[in-house]
């Protein structure tokens, strides 16, 4: 692809998630492309580590937005790319997701009337409460280019008024770093030695969303009901779920679990795809889960994924329904994962990332 003198395409990330679903596009744009971090992840083990363990290039612009409130988040990262847009154009730019980050890559992408792309464009949880629903919602809008991973996400766009050639289904891209990233048996059973499991005798759990970690009391429970599990339970803890839970003095509560600090991407993998099963409030995980055939208690009152439910996952309040269903499903293991395998993933068969640029080159290079 070459950009011209308009100049090279932008992507933009800020956390994990977008870190690894914007890899192979990245990776495929080469040259015609450069990354933006803007520091929304701001420690080593949730910025760089991923980085690092992706083989991507450090990134050429690096904003120091993190640690502080969503709003002082979107402001300074907007203000900065802006700055930056002013002095270094871009032909597009690319955002993922749902983070404060997006939101602020389209805002100022917009106000230089750059083209914008958003990936995993579409989705809805239809949950005003969560700050994650009106990111992604506005970066939809102001989006030249929607690329979404299912039929589903194109039909929310549909409602909102945004289809035509303003939207694109491209599969989602986690299926395409779940595929090249994930190591082979020996190197994850390596990965659980480490910590003494053994496969399929082990759940695997992760929490940082407000709503279950901010408040003590629904962090409290949730660490009860993983405890109670009759497997050991492995939590790479997020630096948020660790703040909140030493404040609320939550230690003998994670004594009695796997902690870990976070983890690169390879070793995570290898620990989901040993597992028995997964309870997390991620959204990325649950599509995880359904790439290497994993159960998932889904911990939160709404999902934008309702592709995995009633298949590899199920949606569960904070609360003692998550142990019930987690035990329902220990009980029947064998049963649970042979189901699973049969089942394909909903989100594609591996190739979004090509789509993607192929979309994104119309885009910047139309004939």
């Amino acid at each position: 692809m070459t950009v011209g003198r308009a100049g090279r395409v932008a992507v933009v990330f800020g956390t994990r998630p977008e870190i690894v679903k914007l890899a192979g596009i990245a990776r495929i744009l080469g040259d015609d492309g450069y990354t933006i971090h803007s520091g929304q992840h701001f420690t080593p083990e949730m910025g760089q580590l991923f980085v690092d363990d992706l083989e991507l290039p450090a990134p050429e612009i690096r904003l120091e937005i993190g640690g502080t409130a969503r709003g002082q988040q979107i402001g300074a990262a907007t203000s900065l790319l802006d700055e930056h847009f002013e002095h270094c154009r871009p032909a597009a730019v690319v955002v993922q997701g749902d983070t404060n980050t997006v939101l602020a890559g389209a805002l100022a992408a917009n106000a230089r009337e750059i083209p914008l792309v958003h990936i995993e464009a579409g989705l809805r949880s239809h949950d005003r409460a969560m700050p994650e629903e009106h990111n992604r919602v506005v970066a939809d809008h102001l989006s030249d280019l929607c690329c979404t991973p299912t039929e589903t996400s194109r039909e929310n766009l549909a409602a909102e008024g945004i289809e035509g050639n303003r939207v694109v289904v491209t599969g989602n891209t986690v299926v395409d770093a779940v595929d090249e990233l994930l190591p082979d048996r020996d190197r994850r059973l390596a990965v659980l030695a480490e910590y003494g499991i053994e496969p399929n005798q082990f759940a695997v759990a992760t929490f940082h969303r407000p709503e279950n970690v901010d408040t003590a009391s629904t962090l409290a429970l949730i660490l009860d009901e993983l405890a109670s599990l009759p497997v050991p339970v492995v939590l790479p803890l997020h630096p948020r779920t660790a703040a909140r839970a030493s404040a609320a003095g939550l230690h003998a509560a994670l004594a009695q679990l796997v902690i870990t600090e976070p983890l690169g991407y390879r070793p995570f993998l290898s620990l989901v795809a040993e597992s028995a099963l997964l309870v997390s409030d991620s959204g990325g995980l649950a599509e995880e889960a359904s790439v290497v055939k994993r159960p998932i208690v889904i911990v939160r009152t709404s999902t934008e994924r309702p592709e995995v439910l009633g298949t590899f996952a199920e949606l569960v309040p904070p609360g003692p329904g998550i142990g019930a269903l987690a035990r329902r499903w220990i009980d029947d293991l064998t049963s649970v994962h042979k189901r699973l395998a049969a089942l394909p993933t909903p989100y594609g068969d591996g190739r979004a990332s090509e789509r993607c640029f192929d979309a994104v080159r119309r885009l910047v290079e139309p004939d």
